[in-house]
């Protein structure tokens, strides 16, 4: 199970000229379902996942194989030119939470100067363990929700507690509890965004219940063609690409004592003066929660016993916010 609180705060992207707008992102509680199984399912798989009344989608949600795409096609290849052209333009990288630009920024990425080997040590991103989790090609049976028969948005109010029941021709009976620790995290909350005089972006955050660490990162089109201006709230160079999204509590754990990820108790960041330079940037920001794990049965305290798990479960949850940064900020006149 995978789930998420989305917020935004004050997001219209404008369109590039020419194009049309962009549909509006959507934020709320979101969550998905993954069931993988090395049994053969008896005839067509099928499998459904009993909630609770509190998550208020009904009584059971069909867990359905992803569709095949029969019509899609290969992409054509034109012969004399590569099949992956060498990708153009330069990413500015700038990192650290601080009213100023340390020295040594920007690190500079010209894609046209690089080849894939250097490119990609220079885009520096911190390297996360993730556990496997179910895939169509890594289990014999497969389904998930949302999918091709059922996709209902979940209401606001909508919670994880309560019993829940997954059963199907596929996989043994898992039934499990999850109680209020493990719900979905609070949305996250600006504070208003305020701007020095200098260009410096001032985020304050109010804390969110059972978080276990926070990452900021911004992007904008810089003032060059073909230029991206990055920032991260890491104290190391860091992209960021990697880190904005669900992460294990251990690799969370890890990657705040190397400063990358920032602790719980923090609640505030200064973007520097001289990153943007008055740009709209979009802002991401993720707070991490810890895992639900469950085991049938439960792990023997012996080391020696022998331990045969019928069935294993994860929870994994995080809370995301998406914001502008630019002269819409509130000057700060203090």
């Amino acid at each position: 199970m995978s789930v998420e609180t989305a917020a935004l705060t004050g997001l219209e992207i404008p369109p590039r000229a020419g194009t049309p707008a962009p549909p509006a992102p959507q934020g709320g509680k979101r969550m998905r379902l993954e069931l993988g199984s090395s049994r053969v399912p008896n005839g067509v798989p099928r499998a459904t996942h009993a909630i609770p009344p509190e998550l208020m989608l009904g009584e059971r949600l069909p867990l359905v194989p992803p569709a095949r795409d029969r019509t899609a096609a290969a992409p054509e290849v034109v012969p004399g030119e590569p099949e992956a052209a060498r990708p153009r333009g330069r990413v500015l990288i700038y990192w650290g939470c601080g009213e100023t630009v340390r020295p040594g920024q920007p690190v500079i990425v010209d894609f046209s100067k690089l080849d894939a080997k250097a490119a990609a040590r220079a885009y520096r991103t911190a390297k996360v363990l993730r556990p496997a989790g179910p895939a169509p090609g890594r289990h014999r049976a497969y389904g998930m929700w949302p999918n091709q028969e059922s996709q209902q948005r979940l209401p606001e109010a909508a919670s994880l507690r309560g019993m829940h029941f997954v059963s199907g021709n596929y996989t043994p009976d898992i039934q499990f509890s999850i109680e209020e620790r493990h719900d979905f995290l609070r949305p996250v909350e600006f504070l208003p965004v305020t701007r020095s005089e200098s260009g410096m972006h001032l985020l304050n955050w109010k804390a969110v219940s059972n978080a276990i660490g926070y990452f900021a990162a911004a992007m904008a089109r810089g003032e060059n063609a073909g230029e991206t201006i990055v920032w991260t709230s890491s104290e190391l160079q860091e992209a960021g690409s990697a880190l904005l999204d669900y992460l294990p509590p251990v690799e969370v754990e890890r990657l705040i004592k190397e400063k990358i990820v920032l602790p719980p108790q923090v609640n505030s960041c200064m973007v520097p003066a001289g990153v943007f330079k008055g740009l709209a940037a979009v802002l991401n920001f993720i707070a991490y929660g810890d895992d639900l794990d469950l085991m049938h049965p439960p792990r023997p305290r012996d080391p020696k016993a022998l331990w045969e798990p019928q069935w294993s479960l994860k929870v994994r949850r995080k809370s995301t916010a998406t914001t502008l940064l630019g002269e819409q900020a509130t000057p700060n006149t203090q």
